[in-house]
């Protein structure tokens, strides 16, 4: 597995994240761009790359935000209309098998799966601060797209509670 750490900077413009590797290294940052007309994201690594998009999707029937890599869409995040007792999101791949985030999502306590198998664990478990959780991606995935994933269903969490 595959271990990052993702914790919201307190101190910042926008909401901003900064993503560790299991050592504490820095290897992603997150950017929450303000003064947009859509809610949007830009994860990019140390070296100022862009490893995905994540922009809200405006006028949909259901909340959804769509995760894009050099202005493609890869994946659309959808919350399920209804799923009893459970918080539960559909991850739409482009090209690809799609994925679902089940679980507790508000407490940051869910899996995200393909075809039933889980393929990583978003965890609050082992962080005593409110501001950071874990996320642990089986090797081989697209930690990029998992990472985005998870930026996404806490900020659609985040805001259907407000």
């Amino acid at each position: 597995m595959t271990r990052y750490t993702m914790r919201q900077r307190l101190v910042s413009i926008g909401e901003d994240f900064d993503i560790t590797d299991e050592a504490g290294n820095p290897v992603y940052k997150v950017d929450g761009k303000v003064m947009r007309l859509r809610e949007t994201f830009v994860i990019e690594d140390m070296q100022g790359r862009e490893v995905a998009t994540i922009r809200e999707k405006k006028l949909a029937l259901r909340e959804s935000m769509n995760i894009l890599r050099g202005g493609s869409k890869v994946a659309t995040i959808r919350k399920a209309r209804f799923a009893p007792f459970r918080h539960k999101f559909s991850i739409d791949v482009e090209g690809g098998v799609d994925l679902i985030a089940q679980g507790d999502i508000l407490h940051h306590e869910y899996t995200i799966s393909r075809s039933a198998d889980p393929i990583a664990r978003i965890s609050k478990h082992h962080f005593a601060m409110s501001d950071t959780y874990g996320v642990e991606v089986l090797p081989g995935e697209d930690d990029g797209l998992i990472l985005a994933v998870a930026v996404a269903i806490d900020e659609m969490a985040h805001d259907s509670n407000e």
